[in-house]
């Protein structure tokens, strides 16, 4: 310690030489200091930020599939709508005989309906977020159904406006006692022997005339089971 104090004394006049140099290296230490100090505080600022943007993305993300999600279960309705709208001719087979039309494949609107169910039965998901991200194929979803929507309500207002007059008089007495035939097949009233007879007959009057689908000869079926295994 006696040493430095002695070497102090001895050359203090260096102070004069290497003061600025001294000072401006204390600054630049300061300096370089609070550079640092900037950058560090500069790097949190950027990390909250990205955590705010990230935030703020998962947020949009979850709010966009929700809108998308809703989009496809409108569009799911609409499309359960209109089969449940054909499926009330398709499983009453008295009421389809008012309107023939509406499985005559000879028909242009008729056809043009049918062919529109296929394509929109073909493109509908199983669930709504099976497209959920995949915007073409919701596009496309949408764009079947309505054009769906649209053939069945063309198909269904002409054949109410024409029911049966694009048949003769005697195939439209055909249809009337193909009808009566079938209201006595699902009578449950009547005795097995009565409505198998009734059935058949009934499909007797029908070949050739018209065209029901299958499920709809399915339906009745069903319901005088034991009336045809008697």
């Amino acid at each position: 310690m006696d040493a430095l104090f002695e070497f102090a004394g001895n050359y203090w006049w260096l102070v004069f030489v290497f003061g600025g140099s001294i000072a401006g290296a204390v600054k630049g230490v300061g300096a370089a200091n609070e550079r640092r100090a900037e950058r560090r505080l500069e790097r949190y600022r950027i990390k909250q930020q990205s955590k705010v943007a990230a935030l703020e993305l998962t947020k949009k993300t979850s709010a966009d599939k929700d809108t998308q999600r809703r989009g496809i279960d409108k569009t799911l309705a609409e499309h359960d709508d209109v089969n449940m709208r054909w499926f009330a001719y398709e499983t009453d087979v008295i009421n389809l005989l008012e309107y023939p039309m509406m499985t005559n494949m000879r028909d242009p609107m008729t056809v043009a309906f049918h062919r529109a169910k296929l394509e929109a039965d073909s493109l509908r998901p199983n669930a709504a977020n099976d497209l959920v991200g995949d915007i073409d194929a919701q596009n496309s979803y949408r764009a079947a159904v309505h054009d769906y929507s649209v053939a069945f309500a063309a198909a269904e207002s002409e054949a109410k406006r024409r029911r049966r007059g694009d048949f003769s008089e005697p195939e439209q007495n055909r249809l009337n006692r193909a009808q009566s035939l079938l209201r006595m097949a699902m009578d449950g009233g009547a005795t097995p022997a009565e409505r198998q007879a009734a059935y058949r007959k009934a499909r007797s009057e029908l070949e050739g005339l018209v065209t029901l689908p299958t499920t709809a000869y399915a339906q009745i079926e069903q319901r005088i089971a034991g009336a045809l295994e008697a």
